[in-house]
Parts: C-alpha cells; structure tokens; sequence
C-alpha cells in the first residue's frame, strides 16, 4: 500500500471514529411491558403509565425503549409472553393491571425487576413477602380492589333492598383472584341472607351470554368481578346492564361514567401513573426489593342517577349522601 493510500484510510477511519464511538456506547434500557389485553383498550391507562415515567425523566423512544407484549384477553398466553421478554434481557418487566401477568413474569425471572399493578393483596398472591420490604425482585402497586367485593355486595342490597339473591361475575382463566372474591362475595352474601350466583366469563360473547342467563336465575343484581378482562370492556358491561335491566356494581369509575349504576373502588389512572412512576425509579437504579408496596387507599363511591332512574330503582337519600360523586 501506498504512503498516500495508508494516510487516506487512517483519515477515513478517524472519520468514522465517532459513529464507532457511538455505537458502542451503552444501549438505552428497556422496558417488557407485560398487558392482559391490548394497546388499543389500554390507551387511556398507557398514557398514565408514561406520565408516571416521564416524572423519571423517561420518555419513550427517546431514553428508553419498551418492548410490549399483548396477551389480547387470553390469560394462557401470559406465561410464554414473559418467558419471551426474559429471553430479550429487558430491563425491568412491568405486569400493571393484571394480577394474572404479575404472576407469569414472577414464575418466568427471579433476576429482573418486575412492577406490578394488582388489585388484591399482594402478599396473599405469593409476589411479595411483605408491603413495606417486598424482598425479591417485585414491588408495585395495590389497591387493594378484590378485598371489596364483599362491600359491593352490601352496597347492591341496599340499593335493592328486596332483593333474595346476587350473582357474581367472574374470568374462570384468573384462578387466584376467582378464588379471593367468590370467598368475599358468600360472606357477604350469607350475612346479608343472599344466594349468590357464580357466573363465569372469559370472553366478549360469554358476556353476552351471562346477562341473558341472569335473568333465568333469577338475580337481583350483578357484582363484577375484579380483572383486567372485564376492565377492558367497561363499556360494554355497561352497555349490558341497561339493556337487561341489570343493577351492577364495579370498582371503576369508568364504568359508571359509561352508564353503569355503581362502583366502589380506587382510580385505574393512578395506579397505573405510580406503576409508571416505580418502574422509572427502578431503571434509575433502585432495587424492587428496597421499594415499598404503594397501597391505595383511598376509595370512592360513584353513582350514575340517570342510570338509577332507568332501571326504576329509588336511591335512599343516606347512599346519596356518601357518595363522592353523582353522574346525571
């Protein structure tokens, strides 16, 4: 090689120095975010999840990659969908909203972090030790919805009074929370001389088929299990209750804003903001094990009275005094 040749391609390689220089620099951190359902029926929640990151300075595709992984309402599929993103080596894992995905990602590493969003009692599931020093390599959020469910079942009595029985909606394919409420709901249900009717759904037409079922049984009033399925499909459970005449109570306020009667419980927006806000703290490197688990616990009644007047039910004046919001 020529004097002038070598000095032309030592020139050209120093040039190229810096996107070499570039490329080896550390890859930005990702985030294997673990969902029951779809982006789609999630949006409003994401975009409470990013807030929560951006108050870490994160912004997606700018510091921080997240890898997404949909299980489009099929529980089966979570385990595999975790044991995919422990193959990508992601950063963290965060399981929000879904006790089921908290479960599969905690079975799928005991390595990387996971942030979980549950509604029931996280030391009961098997994910933490305990709330204040979880311990291992989960930590989150819980507010603590499933442990509810037996309010909810007084709360319909009384909107009904003259009822003799309830049913209970539940996702058969969430055996750990199925478990939890039909255990809370009998209670209930037994103090209050109720039947309780246990209905199983896990899919868009089952829920058709349940509200045609409940008017057979007979029941007075529905209950609505907590799970992510049915939080994905607010409005259409909704929906379902005014056409069939159904009283039903949730724990979401989005379900009475969509037409439903009641709910009882905490807000999906802020949970999902501090799912968001931990899982920040986390890949700015904090340990799942030294972070607490957030309980909210705040709960809120809402009562829709346009829906209360549809279904020609007289709402006494204490329950109307209680709630902490009434949609007209």
């Amino acid at each position: 090689m020529r004097r002038r040749d070598f000095i032309t391609l030592l020139g050209g390689g120093a040039a190229a120095w810096p996107l070499w220089a570039r490329a080896q620099q550390p890859a930005m951190p990702v985030i294997g975010l673990l969902g029951s359902e779809s982006l789609e029926l999630w949006t409003t929640r994401m975009r409470a999840f990013h807030g929560g990151l951006k108050e870490a300075g994160l912004i997606e595709g700018q510091n921080v990659a997240i890898e997404y992984r949909w299980a489009e309402g099929h529980n089966e599929r979570l385990p595999e969908l975790a044991a995919d993103l422990v193959r990508r080596r992601v950063t963290v894992i965060a399981a929000p909203g879904s006790t089921p995905a908290a479960v599969a990602a905690k079975a799928a590493t005991s390595t990387i972090p996971i942030i979980f969003w549950v509604g029931s009692d996280p030391i009961e599931l098997g994910l933490v030790a305990s709330l204040n020093r979880p311990g291992g390599n989960l930590t989150g959020v819980t507010t603590l919805n499933v442990g509810l469910v037996a309010k909810r079942v007084e709360l319909l009595h009384e909107v009904v009074p003259g009822i003799s029985s309830v049913a209970l909606l539940v996702n058969p394919t969430s055996p750990v929370l199925t478990k939890i409420s039909i255990g809370d709901a009998q209670a209930a249900a037994r103090s209050l001389g109720l039947e309780l009717h246990v209905v199983n759904a896990s899919t868009e037409p089952d829920l058709d088929a349940v509200f045609g079922n409940l008017m057979q049984l007979p029941a007075g009033g529905l209950v609505i299990g907590t799970d992510a399925f049915f939080s994905s499909r607010l409005e259409q459970l909704a929906a379902l209750s005014i056409r069939y005449a159904v009283p039903a109570v949730y724990h979401f306020r989005e379900f009475v804003a969509a037409g439903g009667l009641i709910s009882y419980g905490g807000s999906i927006t802020d949970a999902f903001h501090a799912a968001g806000v931990y899982t920040g703290r986390i890949l700015k490197g904090e340990k799942p094990a030294d972070l607490p688990v957030q309980q909210v616990t705040k709960v809120e009644l809402i009562i829709n009275l346009k829906t209360a007047t549809a279904l020609g039910l007289e709402l006494p004046m204490s329950l109307r005094m209680r709630a902490d919001e009434l949609i007209e």
